[in-house]
């Protein structure tokens, strides 16, 4: 069973399973860390698609994405764009296995502080 994934992978995937069972209907705010830029997507997966995200790779993105700093600003912009999509009290907050601290902290409290419920 999956013994080809490292004990990493694996609890990231059993995190999102129960996460998913647990959440069955809401919209699943899932996010993507690594050394240089923070992102974040809304997934309906009952439908199977992205409702919105927000990046630091964005063309339009001024500050750094590897600060905490910049994991605000990604947060404020995607809080901004969850509430004009209409999902600001349907979600859930999959952190993908990363620990809440630090960057994901940050953008996880930028969002709540937008406006998202989660």
């Amino acid at each position: 069973m999956l013994k080809h994934l490292s004990t990493e992978e694996r609890r990231t995937l059993a995190n999102r399973g129960a996460l998913k069972r647990k959440n069955p209907g809401k919209i699943r705010l899932s996010v993507f860390r690594s050394g240089r830029h923070i992102e974040v997507q809304a997934i309906d997966d009952a439908r199977g698609h992205t409702v919105c995200a927000a990046s630091s790779k964005e063309k339009d993105f001024k500050a750094n994405g590897w600060n905490i700093a910049g994991a605000e600003l990604v947060g404020q912009v995607f809080a901004q764009r969850a509430v004009k999509a209409g999902i600001a009290d349907n979600c859930y907050f999959d952190r993908g296995g990363y620990r809440y601290h630090g960057r994901v902290k940050a953008l996880c409290e930028a969002i709540r502080a937008g406006g998202v419920r989660i």
